[in-house]
């Protein structure tokens, strides 16, 4: 029986899912695949959940694709099952980096080691990236002679310009923590960014869970390409379900009180069916 790829555990708010293939940099297998979709549907099932920090055990946090598992008739994925479209909008390849931003929370992604191909693209689906210096980051697709498909036309547009995001791409080229920072392919570093991600986590999840998840559907709706009259019109409509409800009002209390805040967790919302 496979171990685990990936553990979720909870604790005051904050969920940390671990990627657990050590031995492998944790390289992406089918059951690594499988495991993040599950995670990511564990999560967004948990309305006890207010933060998500997402990592790797070992020495790096994703080496990328395991291409000699998929080869191997052992493998219970099929390269053609990866990518069906099977999962919403996305194929499971491009779930287990979409899924993140799909989620109502702020997932904030550890970055240390190796983090490559499919690894890269997983962590571009957090919303914040908190890497070593010395990490090594690379959209390394091109180095097989492939184009990175796993939602990177979703992610990589939100944090530089095309002329930096196309030359990283044609070229595959590593960069260290340091560099990604100054290139915004990472938000920042630090010497421990596992403790430093829960750190931040730990911090977002004492503010309003539901003030904090309007915002992230605020940007993610409005950031980039967007006509500025529904942006607006979006500005509004999320303030007007804010002001004067129980968590707004708790935040206002904690705010004059300077004791922590009380908060109600929002309900988790019913999927639709198309």
């Amino acid at each position: 029986m496979t171990e685990p790829r990936v553990t979720v555990a909870v604790a005051d708010h904050v969920a940390t899912v671990t990627m657990v293939r050590a031995a492998k940099h944790n390289a992406l297998d089918a059951h690594m695949f499988s495991g993040l979709a599950a995670a990511i549907e564990q999560v967004a099932a948990a309305p006890s959940v207010r933060v998500v920090v997402l990592h790797g055990e070992g020495k790096s946090f994703c080496s990328g694709l395991d291409v000699a598992s998929f080869m191997s008739g052992d493998s219970p994925i099929t390269m053609e099952q990866l990518v069906d479209r099977g999962h919403g909008r996305s194929n499971l390849a491009q779930q287990v980096c979409t899924g993140w931003i799909d989620l109502r929370v702020p997932v904030i992604a550890a970055i240390h080691g190796n983090c490559f191909g499919g690894g890269m693209q997983i962590a571009l689906g957090a919303d914040i990236r908190i890497a070593a210096p010395d990490a090594k980051l690379s959209i390394m697709e091109i180095r097989w002679g492939l184009v990175p498909d796993m939602g990177i036309s979703q992610t990589l547009p939100r944090l530089m310009p095309i002329d930096r995001a196309k030359e990283l791409t044609y070229t595959g080229r590593q960069v260290s923590g340091e560099e990604a920072a100054e290139l915004g392919l990472v938000t920042r570093t630090a010497p421990d960014p596992l403790a430093a991600a829960q750190e931040l986590a730990t911090e977002i999840a004492t503010k309003s869970p539901s003030a904090v998840q309007a915002a992230k559907q605020l940007y993610d709706r409005t950031w980039a390409g967007n006509d500025g009259d529904v942006a607006l019109v979006l500005e509004t409509a999320l303030q007007v379900e804010l002001i004067g409800s129980p968590n707004q009002m708790a935040a206002v209390t904690a705010a004059f009180t300077k004791q922590p805040g009380v908060f109600v967790d929002p309900e988790v919302p019913q999927a639709t069916s198309v």
